[in-house]
């Protein structure tokens, strides 16, 4: 079957920096792929580049089965990004946002009924004829996916779609993006909101330090943790003014009262997590524990949390 992206041995320097290091994997058609890894990790730099708007050192990067450098007009057709920056011309309604966005593509008012579909699928119909400066930063957000889905494409990349979201305008882009999914486009996400990932994603690549570092299902990478690690939720009756570095060290979160461990099964037990508390004093309300998700997965291979 047709690959939608394919990646081979890609190589970027910024200067002295080499921010991708021989870059390689598949994204099949149809999947919902997920792309994670913490800032600079350099998943901005390959989406660029599968965008024909970065070159790349050496490899190779084909959308569709068309080459990003040698067929970009033909790659470029097949592909919709939405940006993680808010990038909107500001003197412009919504409507003709979407009609210049499609007249690039040579498609113009042959798009017009599509344009509605997608207004009314992203709830923007009644800001249509609205100037883009008058919109609210999550709608804002809605047409840039507008944009980026209006020529149709095949693959639609989606980085940090809901940055700055709140969870309603979340839960609505995710009921939309599960629809197009449905209906046969492949989907990329970047998200740093880890349970997105982990309830959309069927595979998931996990990039650091311009490196691929993982490749799998979602679920084969929840295994990795399962059996090895765990998670204690732990609430105290007031916060802890500090933590030492014996515990420190196992904190996944902090948050008032409540804190989260993250507990390595071989050497770290309940019991010695609870004398360690009460050690420094601590008065425990409530202690519950959970096995690993894609959370400590990430943390465990790149060694830092999700922004």
């Amino acid at each position: 079957m047709q690959a939608a992206i394919h990646i081979d041995n890609v190589q970027k320097y910024y200067g002295a920096v080499h921010a991708l290091k021989g870059m390689s994997f598949t994204v099949e058609k149809g999947e919902f792929f997920g792309l994670l890894g913490p800032n600079g990790a350099g998943k901005s730099t390959l989406i660029n580049i599968i965008a024909g708007l970065t070159r790349m050192d050496s490899g190779k990067v084909t959308v569709m089965g068309h080459d990003v450098v040698k067929h970009y007009r033909r790659s470029r057709r097949q592909l919709g990004v939405v940006p993680q920056e808010l990038v909107y011309d500001p003197f412009f309604s919504v409507r003709e946002i979407l009609q210049i966005q499609a007249g690039y593509f040579g498609k113009g008012k042959l798009c017009a009924a599509w344009i509605d579909s997608l207004l009314e699928g992203l709830k923007l119909t009644d800001k249509a004829d609205a100037n883009m400066r008058a919109l609210s930063g999550g709608m804002k957000r809605r047409v840039l996916i507008a944009q980026a889905l209006v020529h149709k494409p095949d693959v639609v990349i989606l980085d940090e779609p809901t940055a700055g979201v709140d969870v309603e305008l979340r839960a609505s882009l995710w009921e939309f993006v599960k629809a197009l999914h449905q209906d046969g486009h492949t989907i990329v996400l970047t998200t740093h909101y880890l349970e997105e990932a982990e309830s959309l994603c069927q595979r998931i690549a996990i990039v650091d330090h311009g490196r691929l570092i993982a490749l799998d299902s979602k679920e084969a990478l929840l295994a990795r943790g399962v059996g090895k690690t765990c998670t204690a939720s732990v609430t105290l009756a007031k916060p802890l003014l500090q933590i030492p570095q014996r515990l420190a060290a196992k904190v996944k979160s902090v948050d008032g009262e409540r804190i989260e461990f993250i507990l390595n099964r071989d050497t770290d037990t309940i019991i010695s997590l609870v004398d360690g508390l009460r050690d420094l004093g601590a008065e425990i309300i409530d202690l519950r524990t959970e096995d690993a998700d894609l959370e400590d997965v990430f943390m465990e291979l790149t060694g830092q949390q999700a922004p």
